[in-house]
């Protein structure tokens, strides 16, 4: 029986690639196409229920790419494949990246046409990057987007990630944690990725432990003796009788303590105003309400806006699948080859060429102004935001902060959102500029090849 790992094997990942990125890296092997590529990894338009895109993952990558080798096995499973020459499988069994990475910082707020990353070096081992880093960087943003925009609808009270269960693989369930933080989540359930990535790990109980105990009131004494200060669920069977309950054996039980309870279906709202001012007649004012059960940004914007007592939210399927805006359609496209402009004209998909830089100007209040996308070379006011993070194949010595830093920088860069782009209502409004240079570039690269009668 073929044993199929649960999930990819980290030395296995140089093996991520779609076919024709193999075949391509051939193809310029075999004909001595080695000059120096640059490649853009940017989206053009922004999903439909998205202002911008926190990007995320795009730093983190570059040690991924630093350690991507190609075993004797994977040789051999090429091999297998019929479709490559002797020599390049031995050209593979030697790859090591060698080019550049430049990447704007984990957790930036980004728009259309600016590139999260742009990678440079020798053609064929930028191509075979392509799928790999592309999946890794959509994830991590996509779900980031998503979970920053519940954030904004929650204001000041915490939200806490609940998603593991129906995230698209264990893979996602980990790394998309990351992305939480980045966020500005306040925990989360998952405990191998609240470990991993020093988020705060948090949880309540199931409804089966109350279901399978001899009544609603052992569970919650059974719990509250092994976890003072815990949360209690008390929607299984009666809300607003289990929080009676609740308020009677408090009274009698002075060494009891418990945290908060959990509304986790029917009407949140109205069950939180009950629920509030029971605990609140009873003296009970320093227990919280948490509510969970499909909660999305629309739905906590709307419980935070009335003033509805709930003290901080659980969020799962909206945030794991990010199921309003489940794909970004991010590019990575070719914008030099040996030391020319290169770009792609197809209709709706035209690209800007050359290497790139991102000013982000911020007005006095210190939000954005607007960004400048600008020709590498040129220099504007404002904050560069593609910043080198690897050099001739290796990491750059402090380029890649500790994720509290990240988490700190992402922090700042969400701050200075102005309001319009934190609205849950889309906005017409691009604050993305294109220098003359890069508009010149690419209206003289389109001129010259059409003149050539090459294809763009």
């Amino acid at each position: 029986m073929l044993k199929q790992p649960p999930v990819v094997k980290e030395n296995d990942l140089s093996l991520l690639v779609d076919l024709y990125e193999l075949a391509m890296a051939q193809a310029y092997w075999s004909e001595g196409m080695g000059q120096t590529a640059v490649f853009s990894l940017f989206f053009r338009e922004l999903p439909v229920h998205r202002n911008f895109v926190l990007a995320c993952g795009q730093q983190n990558v570059a040690q991924v790419v630093e350690g991507l080798r190609f075993t004797d096995e994977h040789i051999e499973q090429l091999d297998s494949l019929d479709r490559f020459q002797p020599d390049f499988l031995e050209w593979l069994r030697n790859f090591r990246f060698s080019g550049s990475i430049h990447a704007v910082a984990e957790g930036t707020p980004l728009f259309p046409q600016e590139p999260l990353l742009e990678v440079e070096g020798p053609i064929a081992e930028v191509q075979l990057l392509e799928s790999l880093v592309m999946n890794y960087v959509h994830l991590e943003s996509v779900l980031a987007s998503k979970a920053v925009r519940v954030r904004f609808a929650a204001g000041d009270k915490p939200v806490v990630d609940f998603g593991m269960r129906r995230t698209h693989g264990v893979d996602a369930a980990h790394r998309g944690v990351r992305a939480y933080r980045l966020a500005g989540l306040a925990g989360t359930s998952n405990v191998l990725a609240g470990l991993d990535f020093n988020m705060p790990v948090k949880g309540t109980m199931a409804h089966s432990f109350v279901q399978s105990c001899d009544s609603e009131m052992d569970a919650f004494r059974t719990y509250a003796r092994l976890y003072p200060g815990t949360t209690l669920l008390v929607d299984t069977y009666d809300t607003v009788n289990a929080v009676r309950d609740i308020i009677q054996w408090l009274k009698a039980d002075t060494d009891a303590s418990i945290g908060g309870i959990r509304l986790d279906s029917g009407d949140l709202a109205g069950e939180a105003v009950q629920c509030r001012r029971l605990l609140d007649d009873a003296g009970f004012t320093d227990v919280k309400i948490m509510a969970s059960g499909g909660l999305d940004e629309y739905e906590i914007e709307e419980i935070v806006s009335t003033d509805v007592p709930i003290d901080g939210f659980g969020v799962g399927t909206a945030i794991a699948s990010s199921k309003d805006g489940a794909a970004l359609e991010l590019a990575f496209k070719l914008t030099e080859y040996a030391s020319l402009p290169r770009m792609k004209n197809s209709p709706g998909k035209q690209s800007f060429p050359g290497r790139k830089q991102v000013y982000r100007q911020l007005g006095t209040d210190g939000f954005i102004t607007r960004d400048i996308l600008a020709g590498r070379e040129e220099v504007f006011d404002g904050e560069p935001l593609l910043k080198p993070v690897m050099k001739n194949g290796r990491i750059i010595e402090g380029a890649i902060p500790s994720l509290d830093d990240q988490v700190a920088v992402a922090k700042q860069r969400i701050h200075a959102l102005p309001a319009q782009f934190r609205s849950l209502e889309p906005v017409k409004e691009n604050p993305v500029v294109i220098s003359d240079f890069l508009r010149a570039l690419q209206r003289d690269t389109l001129t010259k090849v059409t003149a050539t009668g090459d294809r763009v």
